[in-house]
């Protein structure tokens, strides 16, 4: 079942309208399977999408101010920049390293004490915004709270607000127990 959940922008129809809602087997970045992905990358490539999908999420949190917002790379480099412009802030992201964490780039300054949003395109466990974060923190910034494109609603951020544009509903399945498997379905990994 899909519940959507909008503020400001038709993201299903935007996703809908790029072909980036598909349907079928996939192996999300979370390990877990699920008879549906999101493909932000198909969305964002249209620098309209973008600009409107960056202005919604800086629009969830009016009364922020932050000194820079923070994206996983791949996927949260163009939303960091979309959301940092519509804030009138910086981006930066995080890149994984050789261990399988996350680090920033050298070219990118954080001073101790600056506050941060960090944004991510489809949150399903938040594992690797999760790391963007703590990457950020280990440099001394403090996050002032998270933003989304989609929330699956299975992430779990503690004290830091989450908000995001849409809430999507769906299965997702742990490998060892996924229906699709059983049925013989193709696995596509995206």
């Amino acid at each position: 079942m899909v519940r959507a959940v909008c503020l400001g922008v038709d993201i299903l129809n935007m996703y809908q309208q790029a072909g980036a809602y598909l349907n079928g087997h996939y192996l999300l970045a979370s390990g877990r399977h699920s008879p549906k992905f999101l493909q932000t990358t198909t969305v964002m490539q249209h620098p309209e999408n973008a600009t409107r999908i960056g202005e919604a999420i800086a629009a969830l949190y009016p009364e922020l101010s932050v000194d820079f917002v923070i994206g996983p790379a791949m996927g949260g480099v163009v939303l960091a920049h979309v959301v940092a412009k519509a804030l009138g802030c910086r981006a930066i992201f995080a890149e994984k390293t050789k261990d399988g964490s996350m680090s920033i780039r050298e070219a990118f300054e954080i001073k101790p004490g600056e506050r941060f949003l960090a944004v991510e395109d489809v949150i399903t466990t938040g594992g690797s915004l999760k790391k963007a974060i703590r990457a950020a923190e280990q440099a001394g910034a403090i996050c002032a709270g998270i933003g989304c494109v989609i929330d699956r609603g299975m992430a779990d951020f503690a004290s830091t607000p989450m908000r995001a544009i849409t809430k999507l509903e769906f299965p997702t399945y742990d490998a060892n127990d996924c229906p699709l498997c059983r049925d013989g379905v193709p696995l596509e990994e995206v």
